[in-house]
């Protein structure tokens, strides 16, 4: 369990027992109401994200020089699948660390991720070199 979560935790409770305090049981089904209203909105994302990509090709993205410039360390896995609306091609084992994915557009310039417990530490985009005509 991570320091973000051990917080979630705490504020979570704090909400309850300030909804307790004002408003008394009411104020507890409230505020577990929005605790569950928030978490099925994240589920809800979650599962647009992941049917969006099961339609695509794994590994694929329309732009991969687009791809570069969107993306921004410590973002999930998540958040580069929705920009990519498409799984990634893992690089690595699976399950180990850090894991590294490939997104490649049909140009033949790819994106590689290396994300780090899940959120993306660092990225490299690379181009095909021009081909002379």
């Amino acid at each position: 369990m991570n320091f973000k979560s051990i917080v979630l935790w705490i504020v979570g409770a704090a909400f309850i027992a300030l909804g307790y305090q004002k408003y008394g049981w009411p104020g507890v089904a409230v505020v577990i109401g929005g605790i569950v209203f928030w978490m099925l909105l994240h589920f809800t994302r979650m599962m647009t994200v992941l049917k969006r990509a099961s339609n695509a090709p794994m590994g694929y993205v329309g732009s991969a020089v687009m791809l570069n410039a969107k993306l921004k360390k410590g973002v999930n896995l998540l958040h580069v699948m929705a920009l990519t609306r498409s799984i990634g091609l893992l690089q690595t084992e699976k399950d180990v660390q850090p894991e590294i994915y490939r997104w490649q557009d049909g140009g033949g310039s790819h994106v590689t991720c290396t994300f780090t417990n899940g959120k993306l530490a660092s990225w490299e985009l690379c181009r095909p070199a021009p081909s002379e005509q």
